[in-house]
């Protein structure tokens, strides 16, 4: 029996954010497990795009209830693999053009302005731009940041560790995707009501 999607706000915040965060944590395990190699062998822009094909192919069965209405998981990929890929862009090129804070605030917010841009035409509500971004942007943001804090605090345990700093790794992977995967189910809740604000 199917689980139907959910029906209000909250739930669809909290059904994508239980989904985005187990997805954050694969999505991040390229980085944590394999990034040295990875970065020799593909650059920084290759190892984050690694990343992020780890998040498109592993989106649909995490995320796909967002959407209402039948054939959701093959919908869901169509969508998040266009939004997802854009997002991905402009987060690279934001952190690539500044770095540090300020690379990632930039890439955050190109990231949830290319990614509301795709919502909004896919579901032809072009009054809603402002508002699906604003949902995409504040709770990822969020989550980043804590994220970035937990792991900074994490790594000066680590102590030469390879496991507690793979760890503290992925756990910036836990608050991401947590604050990702909310301000996804967000989005895609407003922009199902078909209403504009």
């Amino acid at each position: 029996m199917e689980v139907p999607a959910p029906s209000g706000a909250a739930a669809s915040m909290g059904r994508g954010a239980i989904g985005g965060m187990v997805l954050s944590v694969a999505g991040f395990v390229p980085w944590a497990v394999t990034g040295r190699w990875l970065y020799r062998a593909v650059g920084e822009a290759g190892l984050y795009g690694v990343c992020a094909l780890v998040f498109i192919g592993l989106s649909g069965p995490l995320l796909h209830r967002l959407l209402v209405g039948p054939h959701s998981l093959s919908r869901f990929y169509r969508l998040f693999a266009v939004s997802f890929s854009v997002y991905a862009a402009g987060w690279i090129a934001g952190w690539m053009a500044l770095g540090g804070h300020a690379g990632s605030v930039l890439g955050l917010l190109a990231g949830a302005l290319a990614m509301g841009w795709v919502l909004i035409k896919a579901f032809d509500l072009p009054g809603a731009f402002l508002r699906v971004v604003g949902a995409l942007f504040g709770p990822t943001a969020a989550g980043y940041f804590l994220g970035g804090v937990v792991e900074g605090w994490l790594m000066g345990l680590a102590d030469g560790s390879r496991a507690i700093a793979m760890g503290a790794m992925l756990s910036w992977g836990v608050f991401f995707g947590l604050g990702f995967g909310a301000g996804l189910g967000l989005a895609l809740h407003w922009c199902q009501r078909r209403e504009e604000p």
